[in-house]
């Protein structure tokens, strides 16, 4: 539960998939934040280090238009989405989400479209833990799992270095090929 104060919260709606038809790694967060909904774009929060480290590995470099990450993302096998499709939250931290509220987005759905997905990784134990709760088990789909460390900048006890040398071990683990120097 919340500590926070519930008359706040707002309910929110999550964003559709990034996902072409041939994906074959599902990357999960949990749900949005104010930046990135106001944006209308996944990890739009300035700060966080999601396509600092998607550029690095995989040429979805921030400094790109919005639509030619998303393709870059999709050309290299990989799916992005959140796994509440709604829930009440105060602000943009995981903690404020409201867990009565919180509505999992239909995964079953996701992957009898995308039979190649045998990889979810998820962006940070928060996405994790949403996941387990509220989604049916991955085992069910054959889908491996990794957690990360959040691309979050909540999460700035995890060096940016560190963080890039997880994603690219778990990114080459899932079978996607990324780049092999550090940016």
């Amino acid at each position: 539960m919340s500590t926070h104060d519930d008359a706040n919260a707002q309910l929110l709606k999550g964003f559709p998939t990034i996902a072409a038809r041939d994906a074959r790694v599902l990357i999960l967060g949990s749900m949005p934040g104010v930046a990135s909904l106001q944006a209308r774009r996944y990890y739009a929060h300035p700060h966080n280090r999601f396509w600092p480290i998607m550029g690095a590995l995989v040429g979805a470099d921030p400094a790109l238009p919005y639509a030619r990450r998303v393709a870059a993302l999709k050309a290299a096998g990989i799916a992005v989405w959140d796994v509440l499709d709604r829930c009440e939250r105060e602000g943009s931290l995981d903690s404020a989400i409201r867990d009565a509220t919180a509505q999992a987005n239909d995964f079953a759905a996701f992957f009898r479209r995308h039979r190649q997905v045998r990889a979810v990784l998820f962006n940070g134990a928060k996405a994790e833990a949403a996941y387990r709760r509220h989604a049916p088990r991955l085992e069910d789909f054959g889908v491996r799992a990794w957690r990360l460390p959040s691309t979050s900048p909540a999460n700035a006890s995890v060096a940016p270095a560190k963080k890039l040398a997880a994603w690219r071990e778990a990114l080459q683990a899932a079978g996607v090929l990324v780049a092999n120097e550090e940016r």
